[in-house]
């Protein structure tokens, strides 16, 4: 006979990691669901993974391309923005889907048990399955560009491209349930989550590439966690970009330290946020 013990009394390093993979059929669960509450009762429906980004780089392409006139490293203006809006589209969802994780799942919580981390990670799985299929539309992009010769990947880099997925996932996670820890207590952080992120997006080279900065600001660009993955993807994607080894690996050094200490602060405040929310 399985016996399950739940108690309130957890060390603070005590991760329930071994209880988040007894429930991965539940993570499935939330994982479908998420994907399908999004476009359910659209007239288009999942169409609009395509539509959106599509009219989004469309956008770019007239504001930044040809009236702001910035560089693209020589590679096709749309093709360039299709891709960086995908990974940044990825990750910035990671972090305001997550942000809510507690408010916005407090009655549920609050009637059954299952391991809390099942949401955030359940989170990330559905931006994944969203950013997948989004980079549909940039491939088709890509093989044309390269049968034209515009366009040359660094294939050897490509097998790289999981892990720098996995890092986008976990630095987002990890932020995004640090501001929904937080925000159990201050629900004014909710309100500036999305202007953060937009702000975020400009401190990150998505609309311009890296190479078209210097000295201190590049630097400061490169403080910046998502940059250097940015170049990285870039670089096996398109051909081209900047790689800086410190910068990646500082950047690493972050994703490991922001979702590590998500989880743990996830875990400590789940014990009693009901009774703040």
């Amino acid at each position: 006979m399985q016996h399950t013990h739940i108690s309130a009394k957890r060390r603070l390093f005590d991760l329930p990691l071994d209880e988040l993979w007894r429930y991965r059929n539940l993570v499935w669960l939330f994982t479908r669901r998420s994907f399908k509450v999004t476009y359910m009762q659209t007239v288009l429906g999942p169409l609009w993974l395509l539509i959106k980004p599509m009219l989004t780089s469309v956008t770019y392409v007239v504001l930044f391309g040809r009236i702001a006139g910035l560089s693209t490293d020589g590679v096709p203006q749309l093709l360039f923005y299709l891709s960086g809006s995908a990974l940044w589209s990825f990750f910035a969802s990671c972090v305001t889907d997550n942000a809510a994780t507690f408010t916005k799942n407090v009655n549920l919580f609050g009637k059954v048990y299952f391991p809390r981390l099942v949401m955030p990670v359940s989170s990330v799985l559905s931006n994944l399955i969203l950013y997948a299929i989004q980079m549909l539309l940039s491939f088709a992009f890509l093989v044309w560009y390269m049968l034209r010769g515009t366009v040359v990947p660094h294939w050897a880099v490509w097998p790289l491209l999981p892990l720098l997925l996995f890092q986008i996932g976990a630095l987002g996670m990890g932020f995004g349930v640090i501001i929904s820890s937080l925000t159990t207590k201050y629900r004014d952080l909710q309100v500036l989550v999305d202007f953060g992120v937009t702000l975020w997006m400009y401190a990150t080279p998505v609309v311009y590439p890296l190479s078209t900065v210097s000295g201190t600001l590049k630097r400061l660009l490169l403080l910046n966690p998502v940059s250097a993955p940015m170049e990285l993807y870039r670089y096996a994607l398109l051909g081209v970009g900047t790689l800086d080894p410190g910068a990646i690996a500082w950047s690493v050094f972050c994703s490991l330290a922001v979702s590590f200490l998500g989880v743990v602060v996830f875990s400590r405040v789940e014990r009693s946020f009901v009774d703040t929310v």
